[in-house]
Parts: structure tokens; sequence; C-alpha cells
């Protein structure tokens, strides 16, 4: 696979595009989430057929990423993502984001048009099950992570061994994320990009302010997928995603996978986002 990269400028930020398939095919752009960059769906584009268009970003702030500071708010990185959309002019997209940037997805779902959306392995800020997973001991580091300037302190300069953790916990198979994956990854988050990085859940407060204002009926298509072995009950997200005003859901498992479902099982990921594309 052939991977074309670029820096476009939107808004005052330098996005770096990871691109691959066809420049004239439908497009699919992809959004990563915590503690991942672009790379994180070099398989997912691998799957994918040549006529396909494939577009991975690293988010603003992350990785090859740069500009002004966004604080984490996910109806901004929305809005500078619609740029690039603008810019690149990708008509009839499928905007697919994971765990952070899912919930982008999320609040670009609910502010700008997307002939269709999939959201992955992650919990929408104000949406159920929210409350329930703010609950759960197990995922203490969203506490921790929205403390300003701890985690900076603790993390940095280990961020591959810390990093590691939630790899090793929250996948099926930690070695399916591989050490290059691993180290790419950490590399994203050197310097000011871990401050970035941390701020997506220092924002959860005001996410979920926008999430909750964002009410009314949603008629993009949705595609909601989680690995059929990371924990929660995927019709609550259902029942969450239909009382915020949702339409048309699609709800899906990813066989033999956890939480990072994108390198766990790609071909699987792309099989079941090339079905909802039609």
């Amino acid at each position: 696979m052939s991977i074309r990269h670029a820096r476009v400028p939107v808004g005052g930020h330098s996005l770096h595009v990871a691109e691959s398939g066809d420049p004239a095919g439908r497009p699919f752009l992809f959004l990563h989430g915590w503690p991942e960059s672009w790379r994180t769906w070099t398989g997912v584009m691998e799957a994918a057929p040549p006529g396909a268009r494939l577009l991975a970003i690293d988010l603003p702030g992350i990785g090859e990423s740069s500009g002004p500071a966004t604080g984490g708010s996910k109806a901004a990185l929305a809005a500078i993502v619609h740029s690039l959309v603008e810019h690149l002019e990708l008509a009839d997209l499928t905007l697919v984001g994971h765990d952070a940037g899912g919930m982008v997805a999320y609040a670009y779902l609910r502010r700008h048009d997307a002939a269709r959306v999939v959201i992955m392995n992650t919990v929408i800020p104000g949406v159920p099950p929210w409350d329930d997973v703010l609950r759960n001991p197990y995922i203490w580091h969203f506490g921790l992570h929205a403390v300003p300037s701890l985690p900076e302190t603790l993390v940095r300069g280990h961020e591959r061994e810390y990093f590691d953790y939630f790899y090793d916990v929250l996948s099926v198979d930690p070695s399916r994320l591989t050490p290059e994956s691993r180290d790419a990854h950490a590399a994203a988050y050197g310097g000011t990009a871990l401050t970035a990085g941390f701020d997506l859940y220092r924002a959860f407060a005001q996410d979920v302010k926008d999430n909750t204002a964002a009410t009314g009926p949603a008629s993009t298509p949705l595609l909601y997928l989680r690995g059929d072995g990371e924990g929660g009950d995927i019709d609550a997200y259902a029942r969450g995603f239909r009382e915020g005003g949702v339409r048309d859901l699609t709800t899906a498992t990813i066989e033999d996978a956890g939480h990072f479902a994108q390198e766990e099982q790609p071909a699987r990921v792309w099989s079941r986002i090339s079905s909802f594309a039609g």
C-alpha cells in the first residue's frame, strides 16, 4: 500500500493527512482516539480496495498536525475537521472516529453534513450511558487525565510505557498492536502534543454541555461499533443514541477484538464500514 502524506492548512492549523487509494474514489475520513495517531488506521486502509479513497489525520496538536490549542473541545475539533472536508471537497463522505475521535465524529454529526458516520469503541459525553461509565472504577484514567498539568508530569518521558498499559489491558490480544505501531503512537505525543492528548479529557465537562444542547432529531445514518471483547452493553449505547435523537442507527460488534478494534481486526472493521457505506 502506498501512502501519500500532505500538510493541509485549515483555519490556522496545519493538518497532517495520510491518504491511500484512488484520489477520485468515494472518501472515508478516519479520526483516531487516545493514545493513538493516524497510524492506527493503516491496517484498515490496507484492507480497503484500491478504488476507495482513504484519509487518516493526526488530530490537531497531535503527531504532525499543528496549530492553536483547541482545549480538547470536540465541537471545536469537529469544526476543524469540517474545514478540512470542505477544503478537500470530500463529497459522499463516510466519517469514522474511534475513541475520542468518535466523540469528535458525534459532534460533527450534530453540526455538519456527512453522508454517514461511524463511531467506534467509545461513550459520548452527556449521552447515556455516560454517567454509568463515569462511575465505573475501571475508568479511573478519565479523572487523572482531566487534572491540570499532573498527568504530563507523571507521563512525560514514559509515554511508551504508560500507553502500553492501555493497549495491553484493553485489547483481546495485545500482540496485535505491534511494537512499530506503539512506538509511532508514543512519538506522536511528544512535547506539547502530550497536553493536547490530555486536553481531550479536560474538555469533557464542556463536551457534555455542547452535546446536551445539541438536541433534536439527527438524520445522518450512524453505525456504532464495539469489539466483542470490550466491556459494556451495546444496547445501552443504542438507547442513548436514540434518546439523543439519532434516527438512523445501526449497531454491530467486531469479533475477537477489544477497545482497539481497528488494529486488532482491521479487515473485519473495514468489512463493517464498507457494508454500512453500501
